[in-house]
């Protein structure tokens, strides 16, 4: 019988169908709290077949520690920047994930924390709860640029809303749908910094990967239109901290949003969960009952599929071979 290991909170806390699918698999399943550093994944690694991940740190030595034993990994949802893919490949395990089940529900996120930045919305909500009735005068979206940077699933159902906002739209980012950019009104940019220069709201969405690493920093940021917000549903790294932090203080950005941050949960003295100008949830943008239940089932039938020797359709290194294991 497989021995699987399940480590992401989101499938684990949420009631739903992904729970009797995995409880009808007969696997013998053990569970830990996510995401987890490689310390703690290495802790963990030696005694299980299959693995379904968050965001946890999975290293060389994580593989190592879990070799002979580990056929795959199966992540819940998309993001693989915490796995070493190129490790994982090397020794032969597939590294598995969901495409396809949260685009709609990050991209409501989205708009969730943009509203809230232009509506002042945490200042009035705490301002009456706390009895009194105090009032700023926000902005609303209509006729507003929104630069998006990424227009894979989510980038695109993101322009889909903005549309309906009466929003205009610039895009950059190499997924790009000449298509669906000239039926939704996207004008292509060159580099990300022209579309910083026009844009009043930039929302990223693009992967982490080399290139993408520090994208809004110093150097951008000095191309920001003045008065813009920046919403971050990408990861934490896509930002310099730093730099923003330091932008948000003087003035050159009104405003960030983000449900990532470089470290994940934050140090108490985390700069940008201090700042008056920020908004950071916790990496709650997929989660929904709706969107849970979509990408945990995906992420369990993932690993029928793989145990089975069956190529799934979310596969980060489709060189790796599969061969039947159950």
């Amino acid at each position: 019988m497989p021995r699987v290991l399940l480590t992401s909170t989101s499938f684990q806390d949420t009631p739903g169908a992904h729970h009797d699918l995995l409880r009808s698999t007969g696997w013998e399943v053990a569970t830990a709290r996510g995401p987890l550093g490689e310390a703690d994944t290495l802790a963990l690694m030696g005694g299980f077949d299959g693995y379904i991940c968050g965001d946890d740190a999975i290293t060389p030595a994580v593989l190592d520690r879990a070799l002979p034993r580990l056929k795959v990994i199966s992540k819940y949802g998309i993001g693989t920047d915490k796995i070493d893919l190129a490790a994982a490949t090397a020794r032969g395990i597939p590294v598995l994930f969901t495409p396809g089940v949260n685009h709609t529900t990050v991209a409501e996120h989205a708009f969730l924390l943009l509203l809230a930045l232009e509506r002042n919305l945490l200042f009035h909500a705490d301002s009456t709860r706390a009895g009194g009735w105090k009032r700023k005068t926000g902005f609303e979206l209509l006729g507003k640029t929104l630069g998006i940077v990424g227009l894979g699933r989510i980038g695109r159902e993101v322009a889909v809303r903005a549309r309906a906002f009466g929003m205009e739209l610039v895009g950059f980012g190499r997924h790009w749908d000449a298509g669906f950019a000239a039926a939704h009104g996207i004008r292509r940019m060159d580099t990300v910094q022209d579309l910083m220069r026009v844009s009043d709201y930039v929302s990223l969405h693009t992967d982490l990967k080399p290139e993408t690493q520090d994208l809004i920093r110093a150097e951008t940021i000095a191309h920001l239109k003045p008065g813009a917000l920046v919403v971050n549903l990408a990861r934490g790294e896509v930002v310099n901290t730093a730099d923003v932090v330091a932008a948000l203080r003087d003035g050159r950005l009104r405003g960030y949003a983000s449900d990532v941050l470089d470290q994940e949960p934050p140090p108490a003295d985390h700069p940008l969960t201090k700042l008056p100008n920020a908004l950071i949830t916790p990496h709650i943008a997929s989660r929904t009952a709706e969107s849970v239940q979509r990408q945990a089932s995906c992420a369990v039938e993932n690993l029928i599929k793989a145990f089975r020797g069956e190529r799934p359709e979310g596969v980060k290194n489709p060189q790796v071979a599969f061969r039947r294991h159950f």
